[in-house]
């Protein structure tokens, strides 16, 4: 195992009112619980907050003796959290002592719609990032200058990071491991995690296929039918057949309803197939392809790849049940 610096990495991680506190609870997992099996700390982590006491989330619970907003004038990584109200200007405070770090040359990662609190400080204008697909049109709309990529895990445009919601807070934290202290370190923190050792940052974000509004509609029924056949050789004209519609009026359907075209939904579907046959069986990837309707190996790495960014190979590594 490679020995580690004797000078450590100062991380320390903002509080913020309302934060989701499993975000804050993976970060304090990954980078700051003294770790045997690689040698120690790996960072000097702290957190801090404007206030002496937080509320957390729901007002679960607060968090309560903790360092000042002060510290975060010394630190080499500042960590912003999720904020639930997006709309409400920050503290000035707050955002201020954002800027400055990132003017003193310090990391900045902001998780989830901690996004919002980097770009009101201005420093993610012209930049690359991410944020949670629940706010990715809200943030668009916003901050027009941040390049906003709402369909991966995280994002590393170098001195800042982005992610997207609470389980890609553990993808961020580890890779942060390994670019600090290299890949054997952080497939050690990964495995004592017990998660998946390196979830891509390219990775998409596994965004739910909405349903119709009318749940009793032929055109909802035609949607389960079609779900339940995916894997056989079905088209978009027997879905407008069991919708009673010609396929014209299923694609406008489609678009006002579910925001997609029949054949991308379809597709969806299959690949949702082909992603719980990767977990659940050794299936080879032919016959995967084969029994998912997507037909051919090739089709399957391809769909498979635009939906969630891995190869079949890689995905099965990481999911398999």
């Amino acid at each position: 195992m490679p020995q580690l610096s004797s000078h450590l990495h100062s991380v320390v991680a903002l509080v913020d009112d309302g934060s989701n506190p499993f975000e804050l609870a993976c970060l304090t997992e990954v980078l700051g619980i003294d770790r045997p099996e690689v040698g120690g700390l790996l960072y000097d982590f702290r957190m801090c907050a404007r206030e002496a006491e937080v509320p957390m989330r729901q007002e679960f619970f607060a968090m309560t003796g903790i360092a000042g907003l002060s510290a975060l004038d010394h630190a080499d990584t500042v960590i912003v959290p999720n904020r639930p109200d997006t709309v409400t200007p920050h503290h000035p405070d707050v955002l201020d002592a954002i800027a400055r770090a990132h003017q003193r040359g310090a990391r900045l990662i902001g998780m989830c719609s901690g996004a919002f609190t980097l770009a009101e400080a201005g420093v993610l204008d012209g930049r690359r990032a991410t944020v949670h697909w629940q706010w990715a049109e809200e943030f668009r709309a916003r901050y027009p200058r941040v390049h906003v990529d709402d369909g991966v895990l995280f994002v590393d445009d170098g001195d800042i990071l982005t992610s997207a919601g609470s389980a890609a807070a553990l993808d961020l934290a580890l890779h942060v491991v390994r670019r600090d202290h290299g890949a054997e370190i952080g497939a050690a923190v990964a495995r004592r995690l017990v998660f998946p050792g390196h979830r891509p940052g390219g990775q998409r974000q596994f965004i739910e296929r909405p349903l119709p509004a009318e749940a009793e509609s032929p055109f909802a029924a035609a949607l389960c039918w079609a779900e339940q056949h995916a894997t056989e050789p079905i088209t978009v004209a027997d879905i407008a057949a069991r919708a009673a519609m010609s396929p014209a009026t299923l694609h406008r359907r489609f678009r006002s309803e579910l925001g997609c075209t029949p054949n991308q939904w379809l597709t969806a579907v299959r690949v949702e197939h082909a992603r719980r046959l990767l977990e659940q069986t050794d299936l080879a990837v032919d016959q995967v392809a084969h029994r998912s309707g997507l037909g051919t190996a090739a089709n399957l790495r391809a769909r498979l790849a635009r939906h969630t960014g891995l190869t079949p190979t890689a995905y099965r590594r990481a999911f398999r049940a």
